[in-house]
């Protein structure tokens, strides 16, 4: 039997996803009734495939600026270390529909930047490792698999 660990992602069985999908990690409730929902943005298959780090961070910056265009309340989207996605976290919405709707509006805001924001070494920790090519790349296969992203698991 598998210890049971303090971080939900390590107790997911990372071989029975099926990539690319959108999966509800959980929800915080604060002292004062506030709901933080966090979600699991899985672009790419666990251990078969990753985002190539360039491309990755361009579309973080992307998503993050644009992301709060589509859907009100998001509190934070990051990248995963292990590239294969993000970790999004929304303030009192509990809406897959929402999520998906503006997940996609935000992939597609992507395949038509003509830059990424925060490109330059004032705003962003390592400026010289951006890729807009690549972030669209990353973006057109995670729209791709859009009529998937509610299923988690594989059969």
């Amino acid at each position: 039997m598998v210890k049971k660990m303090n971080v939900e992602s390590f107790n997911l069985d990372h071989t029975k996803v099926k990539a690319p999908y959108i999966r509800l990690v959980g929800v915080t409730t604060g002292q004062n009734g506030d709901k933080v929902y966090k979600y699991d943005i899985r672009f790419c298959q666990p251990n078969k495939a990753h985002m190539e780090m360039a491309g990755l961070h361009s579309i973080e910056h992307l998503m993050a600026e644009n992301i709060r265009n589509h859907i009100d309340n998001v509190l934070d989207i990051s990248p995963m270390g292990c590239q294969t996605g993000f970790y999004l976290a929304i303030l009192n919405n509990d809406s897959f529909d929402d999520v998906r709707e503006a997940l996609e509006k935000t992939l597609n805001d992507v395949l038509l930047a003509e830059e990424v924001p925060a490109c330059n070494e004032v705003q962003c920790g390592w400026a010289a490792n951006h890729s807009l090519e690549g972030a669209k790349e990353i973006a057109k296969e995670m729209l791709a698999g859009k009529d998937e992203w509610h299923i988690v698991f594989a059969d």
